[in-house]
């Protein structure tokens, strides 16, 4: 069987699939590949929270938004985020804190759940007009001058003028593309978890630069509980995935006293982690085909920015596609090549953000502790560069 539409999108993810809803709500046809094993996901308890949080910007909030998939997300279990404290580390160590009334916004963030969001995507999917959901493994694609192509491992192929590639970090689509990366591993995994607090956390996302221990964030949840995402060298890592549930709260609870108090486990056997590392494809186009998300840039979890720099891709590769000349396909050489203008200079911002924070923050060398947490300290007491830095991580241009 041949499945033919306007748009192929290759991948079941957040990104993936909210790129099908936005070409699908604009009037365009798409057809959406997932593979056939069923989604991995955390078994939780009655009452549990999942370990994978995102913090979704205000881009993402207007692209979820303008889907209608916000308005279909759990309420109840999205905690916005109304402050933010950054600290680096040893005895003088800086400080830098922003709020959302100092940024005239609602909110500077909101934390959800990946199930959660998942969910309201997939509420989604099924309403949506001209979408198809195909299940199967794409083995060959192809492109040229009349369109693309992709054969799956049952005989059947999906023909479109655009083919996205919103597959993940290790992308299939990518790589039949030959597409290069630059690769770099940071030597660190991502240790995430859920704890009760004695204390109210109001709201307050908190995050430790240290040298030795790496780089350490709370993030508040609905109620009294927080999300750990620490992002620990390789040794340091597997020491705390061995520890017991009570230990890592006891790490925790001497870094972050006594703002949050004691800290207790929410579901105890629920400790993951996943390997850091940054990735720089050298193109985000190829002849009729887009990447996104995870596919076209990795980046450090520091700043919590890669969901939000996939659903910037997504709302900008709609755009182009829509706003398009009427004599153009939707893979049109040159409207691919704005959707990669548009892209470039957010995607290198952020990417050279985190990864020089990473590198300062890592160096275990006391003179230029001192000087990072100088920096901490003077950009705290610059208003100007406060308003810059959190407009750029809220998503907005001033």
């Amino acid at each position: 069987m041949q499945f033919q539409s306007n748009i192929c999108v290759i991948g079941n993810g957040a990104v993936g699939k909210a790129a099908a809803l936005g070409f699908a709500q604009a009037g365009l046809s798409v057809t959406l590949l997932v593979p056939p094993e069923s989604r991995g996901g955390e078994t939780l308890l009655p009452g549990g929270w999942d370990v994978r949080v995102y913090a979704l910007n205000h881009v993402a909030h207007d692209l979820l938004s303008s889907l209608k998939v916000w308005q279909a997300l759990d309420a109840a279990r999205v905690a916005p985020v109304d402050a933010m404290d950054v600290k680096g580390d040893g005895e003088q160590a800086g400080k830098l804190c922003f709020d959302a009334y100092g940024a005239r916004t609602g909110a500077l963030a909101w934390i959800v759940e990946d199930s959660n969001l998942s969910a309201a995507l997939d509420a989604a999917l099924k309403f949506a007009p001209n979408l198809r959901i195909v299940t199967g493994r794409a083995t060959g694609m192809h492109a040229d001058l009349q369109g693309a192509g992709v054969s799956l491992d049952n005989g059947d192929s999906i023909a479109a003028p655009l083919i996205v590639g919103a597959d993940g970090a290790q992308s299939w689509v990518r790589g039949q593309c030959d597409i290069g990366i630059d690769y770099r591993s940071y030597g660190q995994q991502a240790v995430v978890t859920n704890f009760e607090c004695e204390k109210p956390h109001h709201g307050t996302a908190c995050q430790w630069f240290t040298s030795t221990e790496g780089i350490v964030a709370l993030l508040p949840l609905p109620g009294q509980r927080l999300s750990l995402v620490w992002s620990a060298p390789e040794a340091l890592a597997q020491t705390l995935m061995s520890e017991s549930p009570a230990q890592l709260a006891e790490r925790l609870a001497a870094l972050s006293a006594p703002q949050f108090g004691q800290l207790r486990p929410v579901q105890p056997e629920l400790v993951k982690a996943f390997p850091l590392r940054l990735m720089r494809p050298h193109s985000i186009v190829a002849p009729r085909v887009a990447l996104v998300g995870d596919a076209a840039h990795v980046v450090h979890p520091l700043a919590g920015h890669g969901m939000n720099l996939g659903f910037a891709d997504v709302a900008a590769l709609v755009k182009a596609v829509v706003e398009r000349e009427t004599h153009r396909d939707c893979g049109d050489e040159r409207v691919l090549g704005r959707y990669a203008r548009m892209r470039k200079e957010d995607i290198l911002l952020m990417q050279l953000a985190t990864d020089g924070l990473e590198r300062l923050f890592s160096a275990d060398f006391e003179p230029l502790r001192i000087v990072r947490n100088l920096g901490l300290n003077l950009v705290n007491k610059l208003p100007v560069i406060k308003r810059a830095l959190i407009s750029q991580a809220m998503g907005k241009r001033q």
